[in-house]
């Protein structure tokens, strides 16, 4: 471009040509490559071999919901179940503060030092609105992610029941595929609803903490049915004393049950996972567990029972998607919706007509 400043007439004065415009693009920016889809069985090579990367690949496989992926997911289970099943699965809840990352570390560390190779799935909560979640746990367990024997994974709940992640179960098997003998289960947190995750372990803990008002909080008839033991966390400092007496009060609640399915009766250990100490105790309280129940058959008792609820609970989730993933049905779905709210039609009788629709529709 010419500029008439540069004239011989004005003296002193130069303007420069200026830079030329730049592409709106980076072209030093790298771009992210699309997902390759391997063969289920490369995924299933690397997971025997305990290749940590092929592990997530496959377990972010089985979280996805696109069809593509299920299918090797799928796939990837099956070649994998003749490996799995030697692990103790560990379920650990408890309400939110009371330590159930700190105490996950702290024992972790103490079984990756007695060289267990450890697997922590930590459920975390997602947003009703955004449907996200922060995945924070390995900012948490910052001792345990740095071990070599130690796998942790968190997931989003995405609203599943009790608070633990729709694949879960299925991680696990691909876990101890992989050669992990322990599974760590961290639920969100104590609520109504912990079926799920006492449904996919061997032994579920209850951590409960003291000194923070309300004492009965723990003594609730639903969660303390389904507990196989407590640990009362926090017992360190100015707490010791509470902790102990809640420990007697624990004992006197559980005694009040009726007898458990497996014969074995829960009892409370207290621990400080801040100061690492009375968290071999608990862990005692697990192995013994499974030495009882081993012993009298209950063990693989539960597991059988545990593997035919989830059979029905997949069909239950089958049915749901397919429903509503329908394409002849969404539009369906709004019309009988639009009669209800002109009340033109009842809540139930649209609902019945709705689900004659789509049973007629797949046959």
């Amino acid at each position: 471009m010419k500029h008439p400043e540069n004239d011989k007439a004005y003296k002193g004065l130069v303007v420069n040509n200026g830079v030329e415009n730049l592409p709106q693009v980076n072209p030093f920016a790298t771009f992210r490559r699309k997902k390759v889809l391997l063969p289920a069985e490369e995924y299933v090579e690397g997971i025997l071999k305990g290749d940590i990367t092929k592990l997530s690949q496959a377990v972010t496989l089985v979280e996805s919901n696109l069809p593509s992926d299920q299918i090797v997911a799928q796939k990837v289970i099956e070649l994998c179940l003749p490996y799995a099943g030697n692990s103790i699965r560990l379920g650990i809840t408890g309400v939110p503060g009371a330590g159930k990352s700190t105490f996950i570390e702290a024992l972790g560390t103490e079984l990756c030092h007695a060289n267990k190779k450890l697997a922590v799935l930590a459920i975390d909560p997602s947003s009703e609105r955004s449907k996200g979640s922060i995945l924070g746990d390995k900012t948490r367990m910052n001792e345990l992610s740095t071990t070599q024997n130690a796998f942790i994974r968190p997931s989003p709940s995405a609203g599943s029941l009790g608070g633990v992640a729709r694949k879960t179960r299925e991680t696990i098997i691909l876990c101890e595929a992989a050669g992990y003998d322990t599974i760590i289960v961290e639920t969100v947190g104590v609520g109504q609803s912990e079926t799920a995750a006492h449904s996919m372990v061997d032994f579920f803990l209850l951590l409960q903490v003291t000194g923070t008002g309300d004492e009965l909080q723990g003594i609730k008839r639903g969660i303390m049915e389904m507990a196989d033991g407590i640990a009362i966390n926090k017992c360190d400092g100015s707490n010791v004393e509470k902790a102990q007496a809640a420990k007697v009060s624990f004992k006197n609640a559980l005694a009040l049950f009726p007898p458990t399915e497996s014969g074995w009766k829960p009892y409370a250990e207290t621990c400080s996972a801040k100061d690492k100490t009375g968290i071999l105790n608990v862990w005692k309280m697990v192995e013994d567990y499974i030495a009882f129940t081993k012993a009298n058959g209950f063990f693989d008792y539960r597991r059988n029972q545990q593997a035919k609820y989830w059979m029905y609970e997949t069909i239950n989730s089958s049915l749901l998607n397919g429903f509503y993933q329908n394409p002849e049905m969404e539009q369906l779905i709004q019309t009988y919706e639009q009669q209800v709210l002109n009340n033109k039609i009842s809540s139930f009788i649209a609902a019945h007509q709705l689900i004659d629709a789509y049973t007629k529709n797949i046959k």
